[in-house]
């Protein structure tokens, strides 16, 4: 199901033209899918602890399978955006997975199973580029892909029947109030990012969505501190390396996303009407100039693990910041050729799969082990905003200031050279910080097999077994 985040990706000018819409608009198809992912993730995972794993996946993929359906066979935009919402449902198989393998599989098979399971998430998301690509070879209809959405999805609820029931795992409720109020919030404050472009940057509408998504964060704030058991903890926002993890995390998910739109949409510019760009297909811009980067992830994300385990979290943390800003700022002087927008797209992925081995070792060295499952669904919505942030500036900043008498709406190209720009600027801010404001660590005394399952522990948002997290504190 990792496929789905990408799908869409190489697509959306595609959407846009099909559906008469404006680009800003039409990326909400993307967006709308990672805002739901950043609300409904940590809610299905405490779904799955407080009602079974089993039936949570079976109506997790009842609900993509129905999304798919109904993005298939619409030409209406608020009806695909309701059909995106739904399929984000399928961000939350991922912890619920990680959880069936502790319950079905003997410790000494789990490492290898999670690992596997890990991986697939970078060949998923490779995947869902190259069929993209093959699909729309020759001018192919976009409403394909959301028909294999739906093969998929079919595939899925087989495989979940064949699982043994088993009993739920907790007691108590879920937290809808706090739910509520982050996707509210979260709605109101991207919103204005994302048209502010067509509304005017001083507009009433601007400012008053802003204004209002300040007010009602901080009304779930202050909710999450008087319930029991609350989508977020208030410490999780205070704590000094935790707020510098979730940072991280914010930024990585907005490398991501930035890179993969700038790149999808700049290489399939026409370079006789505007000096610049490729003027690729969909399918040459999936699967040669996208695809490499996450492809390589089989291979990048067992490299993190190896650096956590060798020089620690925090250092592993700024190299793949430091990284980020090299590849961002490649792209800066060197989009002219092929071979500079692969290498630089490949950078820029690769310092995100660096990112994200790190960042559940850091938090698991500085919270409880009660606290690790929520601690990195915390992580997991910062890194879903990111993405979020990432579509919504990039949408911004090419659907501004377009040439003129142009056929059709195209950027300038110091456009994208300016969203180069700030993706290199956050990654040397991110660096500095994460080098001057987290503790000095030591190595991470784990082999390299303790180090991948402590990561994928954490990443599902799972507790990390104690006998783990006692050896990561020495």
């Amino acid at each position: 199901m990792s496929a789905l985040q990408t799908l869409v990706v190489p697509v959306v000018s595609n959407i846009q033209a099909d559906l008469g819409v404006s680009a800003t608009s039409a990326s909400w198809v993307v967006t709308a899918n990672l805002l739901a992912a950043a609300v409904l993730t940590p809610m299905l995972g405490r779904l799955g602890d407080l009602y079974g794993r089993r039936p949570v996946m079976l109506g997790v993929l009842v609900i993509v399978l129905a999304g798919s359906v109904l993005a298939a066979t619409t030409s209406n935009l608020p009806l695909l955006l309701v059909g995106r919402v739904m399929q984000a449902a399928s961000f939350g198989l991922f912890p619920l997975s990680i959880g069936v393998l502790r319950e079905e599989l003997p410790a000494k098979r789990l490492t290898g199973a999670m690992a596997t399971v890990s991986g697939m998430l970078a060949v998923g998301a490779g995947l869902g580029l190259t069929v993209t690509g093959l699909l729309m070879q020759n001018g192919g209809d976009y409403h394909q892909l959301f028909w294999l959405a739906t093969g998929l999805s079919l595939i899925g609820v087989l495989g979940v029947l064949t699982l043994p029931r088993r009993a739920a795992v907790a007691t108590g409720t879920l937290d809808w109030i706090g739910a509520g109020l982050l996707g509210l919030g979260l709605v109101l404050l991207l919103m204005p990012l994302e048209e502010g472009n067509s509304w005017g940057w001083g507009s009433i509408k601007v400012i008053g969505s802003l204004i209002a998504a300040v007010v009602v964060l901080v009304v779930f704030l202050l909710a999450e501190r008087r319930i029991s058991q609350p989508l977020v903890t208030t410490r999780m926002l205070t704590h000094r390396p935790l707020v510098i993890a979730n940072v991280a995390g914010l930024f990585l998910g907005f490398s991501m996303f930035a890179i993969f739109l700038a790149v999808s949409y700049l290489v399939q510019t026409p370079p006789a009407i505007t000096g610049y760009g490729f003027g690729s297909t969909v399918l040459a811009a999936s699967v040669v100039y996208l695809l490499p980067g996450t492809a390589a992830g089989v291979f990048t994300a067992p490299l993190g693990g190896r650096l956590v385990g060798r020089f620690g979290p925090k250092n592993t943390l700024v190299t793949s910041a430091l990284l980020a800003f090299a590849g961002f700022g490649m792209l800066i002087f060197l989009h002219s050729a092929t071979w500079e927008i692969i290498v630089g797209a490949f950078a820029v992925n690769t310092a995100v799969m660096f990112g994200y081995a790190a960042l559940p070792a850091l938090l698991i060295a500085n919270v409880s082990p009660a606290e690790t499952g929520i601690a990195n669904s915390v992580n997991s919505i910062s890194r879903s905003i990111g993405m979020s942030l990432g579509t919504a500036f990039v949408v911004t900043m090419l659907t501004r200031n377009l040439i003129p008498g142009a056929p059709v709406p195209l950027p300038h190209e110091s456009q994208y050279t300016a969203v180069f720009v700030t993706g290199a600027v956050l990654g040397l801010i991110a660096a500095a910080l994460v080098a001057w404001a987290l503790p000095r660590n030591r190595p991470v005394p784990l082999t390299t097999l303790e180090v991948e399952e402590e990561e994928i522990f954490s990443a599902a948002g799972l507790e990390v077994p104690a006998d783990l997290v006692a050896k990561q504190r020495g």
